[in-house]
């Protein structure tokens, strides 16, 4: 497991373990199968095991993590089915909050979708996927903030954390107009305030990906443990 998290502030450590946690999901810092070990996790935080093991329950709870035995607890493989549900839930979730953010979209919030885009562009080039990874997630997550609609934009995180660990896996085979393309005419379209227009890029986004994730869900669907 790749993912190493810091010290975190004592007060509130259940909700700041679980923030930590959910972030290196949505990122793809964790990735498919990765174990945690909650006192290696604790001891990393310096934290005791507790607000370790109530942030692991919840995201378990989320389905976000898959407790396999209390001692065993993993990033989950995708099967082909739960795969295509989630890549339905963001086509259709995804573009709504696009199409909504089209019309209360800020340009203080259309300059830092410029900037986000510059950088990841700028990553990608540099091959620098942990950067990349946390831009292109970032970009996703601040458009659905922009619908002002918060029970939607909680609904798309929770997605994230679902897929994040599967799109980092895949994400150096993406090409770059997978990875970004779709950004910049997502953000014309905001530019515009055209919504139908915004709904279809994030929406392409999407589904531009599709073969290479269907891929490795795939090939992590072989590895799943037999029940």
């Amino acid at each position: 497991m790749s993912y190493q998290p810091g010290p975190i502030e004592h007060a509130y450590l259940g909700s700041s373990v679980y923030a930590n946690l959910r972030q290196a999901l949505i990122t793809g810092q964790l990735k498919p199968n990765d174990r945690l070990r909650i006192r290696e996790l604790a001891a990393q935080v310096g934290t005791s095991v507790t607000p370790v093991r109530d942030a692991v329950l919840q995201l378990a709870n989320e389905q976000a993590l898959e407790m396999r035995t209390p001692k065993d607890i993993r990033v989950p493989l995708l099967n082909q089915e739960q795969y295509l549900e989630l890549k339905t839930l963001r086509l259709e979730l995804e573009g709504l909050g696009a199409r909504r953010a089209a019309a209360r979209i800020t340009p203080a919030v259309l300059q830092l979708l410029t900037i986000n885009i510059r950088r990841n562009i700028r990553a990608i080039t540099e091959e620098d996927w942990v950067s990349a990874l946390r831009l292109n997630s970032e970009f996703h997550l601040l458009v659905a903030q922009s619908a002002m609609m918060p029970v939607l934009s909680s609904f798309i995180d929770r997605l994230w954390m679902r897929t994040g660990p599967l799109i980092a896996q895949a994400y150096a085979q993406l090409t770059q107009q997978m990875t970004i393309g779709h950004h910049q005419e997502l953000l014309a379209a905001l530019r515009l305030q055209d919504g139908d227009a915004a709904a279809a890029a994030i929406r392409q986004d999407i589904l531009d990906c599709d073969d290479t994730l269907a891929r490795f869900t795939t090939a992590n669907e072989a590895a799943l443990p037999r029940r």
